[in-house]
């Protein structure tokens, strides 16, 4: 806990009756940004703590994975502020490539113009006009939603300093002969003209059609099975296993290829599964990647049969039709020569399709610059094993192994116009010279640049340093590299995360961009199912922060987050946060109003009450709890347990035991109203990095300070007190038993009944006006009558019932459950002890009968004990 050396508020300060959301965040996130509280000082001594965002595309706007993986990290960065850190957490946007020339384009088309139309500088130029006027409308989002980032250094991926980074890095991995220029197969989108990354291509099932062909004449014919029949076209081979016996006499001949009159080799390559299919496949090198690598093994050509808009280029019939027409046609005229030997329809298969335009993938061998990353990635593999950086949660790092240790070579070229160019010029000779960003480029006639862009991951590799002024070695760099932790989703640490890696480890002499790498999970809907336009399950974040403010968001969203587990998340529970801040607003409302305070110093504990000492010792508990749960990255756990200390702990039981103190007035209620203030103050601070508005307006009510922002973070001060806590334990097992017995006995919560408690000289003597108090018991007057007695807690609890229930029509009502209860029984235990039952019944069958008897027994306990308690008639 920490000492209160500021001004305090006035007395009994004043808080609206309700908390409504919408009149404080905005008002707040403004002064907080205004007052700098979010910025980082690179001159600062203090410990420094970065956080880069995974920066959203300038296209993009706030989706639900954002608002999770926002509130995460804003949660660790506030904690961090206030726990005396030079806090960066690192702002900016990403160019998006292919995203933002596709918006472009499709503006441009509503004017009947293409970017042809405009020429590529005039093109860019209007990119970057787009970008003024309607890119990166996520920012103000991320403001609404209280993303405590430093917004004087927001980055771009295209802004000159993270450009000279890129142009940088790029001769550096060129004069190391890490980049080089070569003919391989790519994933190719024939809408948008370019090769994509794995991560921009999206996997869905499509209704095919499987066809099975046969190749060659007679006891040299070969029968292969095909979804994409059109590539037939470009076949160079067919591929059997070396060991497979029913091909052993092909190996080494040709057969005729179907349609086209050309002779191909039959070639025997380990990589054909003899199991699969016919145990035999068409090898098209130039359309497929497998088949590529086999073509490169046996030296066997590449033909390509279409273009880049996926027309057949094959000279013959089937030119110029689509591929998909090309395919129909195909098939059509196989089964014309009586070489289709089976056909499947429809086949349900995977395909790839182009996440910008949903466009099919097509494999396409295709001349493009290339990253070697041998190298690099056993660097990024060993920065892990030697345990310079951390994978969180740890059963993450296989997957991590798998994909760095098995890292083919990285296509960074894209045929876009919107990017970073590739610093290389061609000369008329054949000359390729790449350009630094203080080299001056060829000049001269036939000296051409190169018209490709680089992939948008290859600067968003650089971020965690290029967002820091790399190349140039400053303040800022010094500072705040390398990153504490990155926190991002499992489903791009094969491709952002990777790449971070090998370029941090390159760039920075071997020091890795972070020291840990937080995984977290996708969100989903409340059934688990992933949230989509088209399954009609998306959610705007937006509407629920309006509908239920900010904090109620953020609160469910890390009520969810465990590590490296998806989260599923519905309006119920964001509905249920709702009712959490107005709850911490309510409570703290009237705890001012009955004296809450900070003024002066905490009272020594020989003044306080049992149940002064009790919150208090469960208070530095849950620091220490909560403490141990953000360093483990547990947001759901440390949740919890602020949900449960604040609610239950505080709300329910602190408060409510020290009613009558309060209403009683005099020096204990001032004790009281001082340690009251207190477990608010560290309270709030504890729920600040998650809810940071109501927390504000509370605290700073409460303590008449600027901000909770900057505040100490609190610190268990060690304080425990064993013996209060077990007296409080008595008092709660008193009032819970005799809460559930009232309930039971059908008794309206605020109903009084007359009773008598026998607590002198046990350690529930200081409390009975508290228990009487929560459990609406008067005292035993003239003319009571103890109809039921209740031993609890080493004491007894008198009630006098007359008048106040139906006797006889409980006591039929228990009786016929009674009886339920115990043919329950009776049934259980009949199959239970039938050893042929036993022996036959799969185990789930007889644990839930076992489950049944063992509930079967507690309700014949339980409705006992209510008919002994009932009152005798």
């Amino acid at each position: 806990m920490t000492e209160n050396t500021q001004q305090t508020p006035a007395s009994n300060p004043e808080l609206p009756t309700q908390y409504a959301p919408a009149e404080v965040e905005g008002k707040l996130y403004e002064r907080w940004v205004e007052r700098g509280y979010f910025e980082a000082d690179a001159t600062s001594d203090k410990p420094p703590f970065t956080v880069v965002i995974p920066p959203p595309n300038v296209t993009g706007s706030l989706h639900l994975g954002h608002a999770f993986e926002h509130t995460l990290i804003d949660a660790l960065t506030r904690r961090k502020r206030m726990q005396g850190y030079e806090t960066l957490w690192q702002p900016g946007m990403d160019h998006a490539g292919i995203a933002t020339q596709n918006v472009v384009e499709r503006e441009l088309a509503k004017e009947g113009k293409s970017r042809h139309d405009l020429g590529r500088e005039a093109f860019i130029d209007r990119v970057w006009q787009w970008k003024g006027e309607s890119g990166g409308q996520i920012s103000g989002q991320m403001k609404r939603l209280g993303d405590g980032v430093a917004w004087s250094r927001e980055r771009f991926t295209m802004d000159e300093g993270l450009s000279q980074a890129v142009q940088t890095i790029f001769k550096k991995l060129y004069d190391d002969e890490l980049i080089y220029r070569a003919e391989r197969i790519i994933n190719w989108c024939p809408r948008c003209l370019t090769a994509i990354s794995d991560i921009e291509v999206e996997y869905q099932d499509d209704d095919g059609e499987l066809v099975s062909i046969r190749y060659g004449e007679g006891d040299d014919s070969i029968v292969v099975a095909t979804t994409r029949a059109e590539t037939m076209l470009g076949d160079t081979a067919v591929a059997v296993h070396p060991e497979d016996d029913r091909y052993r006499h092909l190996v080494g001949k040709e057969i005729e290829l179907p349609l086209t009159g050309r002779r191909i080799p039959v070639v025997a390559d380990e990589h054909v599964d003899p199991e699969f299919g016919t145990g035999a496949v068409k090898v098209t090198p130039a359309h497929d990647p497998n088949d590529f690598e086999i073509g490169q093994r046996h030296g066997l050509p590449s033909l390509a049969v279409m273009d880049e808009h996926a027309i057949i280029t094959a000279h013959g019939p089937f030119q110029g039709l689509d591929r998909l027409e090309a395919r129909s046609a195909i098939v059509g005229a196989l089964r014309a020569e009586g070489r289709i030997v089976a056909e499947k329809r429809p086949y349900v298969h995977s395909v790839g399709h182009c996440s910008r335009c949903k466009t099919t993938i097509e494999p396409r061998l295709s001349m493009q610059w290339w990253v070697k990353v041998g190298p690099l990635a056993k660097a990024a593999g060993d920065a892990v094993r030697d345990g310079r950086v951390k994978i969180h949660p740890q059963e993450m790092e296989k997957r991590y192994f798998d994909w760095v240790d098995n890292l083919h070579d990285w296509c960074i070229s894209r045929q876009l116009w919107w990017g970073h160019r590739i610093p290389v010029w061609y000369g008329p000779n054949g000359e390729i010279v790449c350009v630094g960003p203080d080299e001056q480029p060829p000049s001269g006639e036939g000296w051409t640049q190169e018209t490709d862009v680089l992939d948008t991951w290859f600067s968003s590799g650089l971020w965690p340093f290029s967002t820091l002024g790399w190349p140039e070695q400053t303040e800022s760099l010094a500072k705040f590299y390398p990153n504490s932790v990155l926190v991002t989703g499992y489903d791009i640490l094969f491709f952002w995360v990777a790449r971070m890696m090998m370029f941090g480890l390159y760039a920075m002499d071997g020091t890795p961009p972070f020291h840990t790498i937080a995984l977290h999970g996708m969100v989903r809907d409340q059934f688990g199912k992933k949230m989509s336009k088209s399954f009609g399950n998306a959610v705007n974040p937006l509407d629920w922060m309006d509908k239920y403010g900010s904090d109620a968001l953020r609160f469910t969203l890390a009520r969810g987050a465990n590590p490296g587990v998806d989260v599923p998340i519905g309006e119920d529970w964001v509905q249920g946060s709702r009712n959490f801040a107005n709850k911490i607003w309510n409570a703290t409302r009237f705890a001012l109003m009955n004296g809450a305070t900070i003024e002066g110093e905490l009272p020594d504990p020989s003044q306080m009450s049992a149940t002064d000492r009790w919150i208090l010792s469960k208070l530095n508990k849950t620091v220490a709890e909560v403490d141990a749960f953000y360093d483990d990255f547990q947001f759901s756990k440390l949740s919890e347990a602020l949900f449960h200390f604040a609610w239950d702990e505080v709300f329910d039981w602190y408060v409510e035991l020290s009613k009558t103190t309060f209403f009683a007035g005099g020096e204990q209620a001032k004790v009281s109203g001082r340690v009251l203030g207190e477990v608010l103050d560290v309270m709030l601070r504890l729920l600040h990095p998650i809810v940071p508005f109501v927390t504000e307006t509370l605290w700073t009510t409460l303590t008449g300070k600027e901000t909770l922002v900057t505040a100490d973070w609190p610190k268990d001060s060690g304080f425990r007190d064993k013996a209060a806590e077990q007296e409080i334990e008595l008092v709660q097992q008193v009032v819970t038993e005799v809460r559930r017995f009232r309930s039971d006995q059908g008794l309206q919560p605020g109903q009084k009944v007359p009773a008598e408690l026998t607590l002198t000289g046990t350690a529930l003597a200081p409390h009975e006006a508290a228990i009487r108090q929560l459990l609406r018991l008067q005292p035993a007057g003239d003319g009571f009558h103890a109809t039921a007695s209740l031993p609890v807690a080493g004491t007894t609890v008198a009630l006098d019932l007359s008048g106040t229930i139906d006797v006889e029509a409980e006591r039929k009502r228990l009786a016929k459950d009674l009886g339920a209860a115990e043919k329950e029984k009776a049934q259980a235990n009949a199959k239970l002890g039938n050893e042929a039952f036993l022996a036959k019944a799969p185990d789930n069958v007889v644990d839930k009968i076992r489950t049944r008897l063992a509930k079967a027994d507690a309700d014949i306990a339980r409705i006992t004990a209510q008919l002994a308690n009932l009152p005798q008639s």
